[in-house]
């Protein structure tokens, strides 16, 4: 159920309130392992006498994949975006506290990088020891009880991380812990299991955290009376991260199965007094066979002995929701509408701050220990947009907070680096627009050809070519994607254009591999029927990030969407001859694709040939400055894909942004058509069909 607004009495009770059970710093936890540890007290709660009978509730509020979306403002556009933001968030925090007496805030992680306002603190004019982070800085003043790693804290390093969490982790390339300084950080305790120091053998940060708390509860005589409960704290990141941040993690760290780290450190919190075990698992549902290395383990961990309640993330997604079609809350024991995964409580909060999650767990005590009453429990993920599409009110005190760097940013990504004659967009993408992909592979494949000329002389006879991807494809509504207005460029529009803070590498692949790559791309369209009458949905749920195309007059290829996945590449040509095995290409790509993210068959780090040290969108404003004037003719236009043509009996549609038809038009897409203002999906999204046999 959504959150449906505040009335002015909670409101009045937000600002007056003050909940019984009040987040404190980290040192009020029994941590075990890690850089932060330390022991646990016996078993039990402390002596105190908790009368049989005795109920509770206490409410978990869960934020996820905030992505440093601190306020809700958009740095591409410079503009308000009312849809996302932590200031919105933290008045569904207020408002649920001045509601249950008792709650736990917990962050699920990927929460310090995703904005320009993160990549100006990390990369810019990186923040000092003494300085916490913005986004920190925002929930220290929320009162976070605790908190998860996802994988994008990686993106940075683990000397960044090391310093803005205000841990001294104990790594290869690092100096030794003791005579690293302390730094400013979160005043709550993180924590992250799965993820080992190989020079130690020991857990990164602290594996788990045990949160005392005095809660309000109601005695077997149904008066109010207070108790004790410790909440036990556990948090995994996906395994990949050792792929998708290769860069700086090879030989650093290693990772270990979300199961058996689960099933090694419960009994060890439950032996240290924990009543309750809450897992912070930054990845989705997958109950496909288990596997140590699985991106998505939080199916798997549902069934782990003691789990009383799952906080999870990483998938985008909300959860529960009742008219849901995600594949992963459609599985068998995966209840959309309780919001239960194989009947354990889970949430899923969505992410860059449109949603909380709240975990409403109902307790009992039996005199001897507190246990969840699952049949009273409440699961739900409350938006910030209300039931009229309005949003709930920013809390101000989050904007003053940060006010001096959300300034610095905004002065940073103004700057200017060119000039564009044409709107550079991905609206079309999709279905062939080059526009806002071109300019991307054009900086890609310049550096990298540079490069090889002055250092790699083996393979400077290799044709060196680029791939990107249309990294805002409309995923999140209609505003998620790129649009560069004609006129002046700046720091902010290159940013829309490469969304992700990775490096340029550069892959030696031969032609064969080459379609291998274009056929796991084209996975990002649904199978297509041309006798069915129907209407069908070209797109699939394959992410746009990973849809991976070539704009170069040299490289010429066909997608037959009438194939099944793996058959649907055609024609594949260089330079008008068809591209056999026995060809050899340099590919510019970037680490997370070169390294295995986003599992493209071959694509596993064994073809790098180049690992630079520079950041893509780095690379793509050095360019625009050399280049100065961005043309389409010579920058955005250049096709290298095409459908096959064939003729359909029914319409073949697709979503992309409203009131934007004329754009596809201008990208050389023909047989685009308008069919509904609104495609009914509640993301300001309109539906479009393409004709295929143009």
């Amino acid at each position: 159920m959504q959150f449906r607004g505040i009335r002015t009495a909670m409101l009045a009770a937000m600002v007056a309130g003050a909940t019984a059970l009040a987040a404190c710093g980290s040192d009020d936890n029994n941590a075990g392992g890690g850089n932060n540890g330390g022991g646990g007290n016996g078993g039990g709660n402390g002596g105190s006498t908790v009368a049989a009978g005795t109920r509770a509730t206490l409410a978990l509020l869960e934020t996820t994949d905030l992505h440093t979306n601190v306020l809700s403002y958009d740095y591409f556009k410079l503009a308000e975006d009312k849809s996302m933001g932590f200031e919105r968030v933290s008045t569904l925090i207020k408002a649920a506290r001045a509601e249950f007496p008792n709650t736990l805030l917990l962050d699920n992680g990927d929460t310090i990088q995703g904005t320009a306002l993160s990549d100006y603190q990390a990369l810019v004019k990186p923040v000092s020891c003494v300085e916490t982070l913005a986004m920190y800085k925002v929930m220290n003043a929320a009162n976070f009880d605790g908190g998860g790693i996802g994988n994008h804290e990686f993106n940075y390093g683990l000397q960044y991380l090391s310093q803005v969490t205000g841990n001294r982790f104990n790594v290869d390339g690092l100096p030794e812990p003791a005579a690293q300084p302390t730094c400013a950080g979160p005043k709550f305790p993180q924590v992250l299991a799965n993820v080992y120091s190989v020079k130690t053998r020991a857990p990164l940060f602290q594996p788990y955290a045990i949160l005392e708390r005095t809660i309000t509860a109601t005695g077997p005589d149904g008066k109010s009376v207070t108790a004790p409960v410790r909440v036990g704290i556990i948090g995994f990141a996906p395994p990949a991260i050792l792929s998708w941040d290769k860069r700086w993690l090879d030989g650093k760290v290693y990772t270990e199965g979300v199961v058996e780290t689960a099933r090694k450190y419960i009994p060890e919190m439950r032996a240290k007094g924990a009543d309750l075990i809450v897992v912070i698992s930054h990845g989705g549902l997958d109950n496909s066979t288990y596997s140590p290395t699985m991106e998505n383990g939080s199916y798997h961990l549902s069934n782990v002995a003691g789990v009383d309640a799952m906080l999870i993330g990483h998938s985008h997604q909300i959860f529960p929701d009742a008219a849901s079609t995600v594949g992963q809350f459609n599985l068998p024991g995966v209840d959309k509408v309780k919001g239960t995964v194989n009947g354990v409580p889970t949430v899923m909060a969505n992410y860059w701050g449109k949603h909380l999650g709240v975990v409403s767990l109902a307790l009992t005590h039996d005199g001897t220990k507190w246990s969840v009453d699952r049949a009273n429990t409440r699961v739900e993920a409350r938006s910030i947009q209300n039931a009229d599409k309005t949003y709930v009110a920013a809390d101000a005190s989050v904007a003053a907070a940060i006010d001096t760097e959300h300034q610095a940013t905004i002065q940073y990504v103004k700057t200017p680096i060119g000039t564009t004659d044409y709107r550079m967009t991905s609206y079309f993408a999709d279905v062939g627009d080059p526009g806002a992909i071109q300019i991307v592979n054009l900086a890609q494949a310049a550096y990298v050809k540079q490069y090889i000329a002055a250092n790699l002389p083996a393979l400077a006879s290799l044709p060196v070519l680029s791939v990107s991807a249309p990294f805002k494809s409309g995923f999140g509504g209609g505003s998620d994607y790129t649009d560069v207005a004609a006129g002046n460029l700046a720091i902010n529009n290159a940013a829309d254009l490469y969304l992700y803070p990775n490096t340029v590498y550069a892959v030696k692949v031969n032609g064969d591999e080459v379609k291998a790559w274009l056929e796991t791309a084209a996975r990002r369209f649904n199978q297509i029927d041309p006798a069915k009458t129907t209407e069908q949905q070209l797109i699939s749920s394959f992410p746009g990030y990973n849809f991976d195309m070539f704009t170069d007059a040299d490289m010429q290829y066909e997608i037959d969407v009438t194939q099944p996945v793996g058959n649907r590449i055609r024609n594949l040509t260089y330079q008008g001859t068809p591209v056999t095995a026995a060809q050899d290409f340099i590919v510019a790509t970037n680490n997370y694709r070169a390294s295995g993210g986003g599992s493209f068959p071959g694509l596993d780090g064994t073809k790098i040939v180049y690992a630079s040290p520079d950041a893509n969108r780095d690379v793509l404003i050095q360019y625009i400055k050399d280049l100065g004037g961005v043309t389409r003719a010579a920058n955005g236009s250049a096709r290298s894909w095409h459908f096959t043509k064939v003729a359909t009996a029914g319409d073949v549609v697709f979503s992309s942004a409203v009131g934007v038809l004329a754009q596809a038009s201008a990208g050389g897409v023909s047989g685009v058509t308008l069919v509904a203002a609104d495609d009914g999906a509640n993301k300001n999204l309109s539906k479009y069909k393409i004709d295929l046999n143009q």
